[in-house]
């Protein structure tokens, strides 16, 4: 008797991957935002900026 693999499985695993790449990009994106960006993409005004800027210090990263 040979067993059958579920489609169900497949599924699965493929929305594994795709939530695990989701947050990969996301984690990125933020690691860009608060240790690289420098404000030239976070152009929101005041609050956006110092937010930033207050997690370059919470990480240790040089902003100034």
């Amino acid at each position: 008797m040979a067993i059958a693999h579920s489609p169900s499985r497949a599924t699965d695993s493929l929305a594994a991957v795709l939530v695990t790449v989701g947050v990969v990009l996301l984690a990125l994106l933020t690691l860009y935002l608060v240790g690289f960006d420098q404000g030239a993409i976070s152009r929101g005004g005041m609050y956006l900026h110092e937010l930033m800027h207050d997690g370059r210090h919470l990480l240790g990263l040089p902003c100034h």
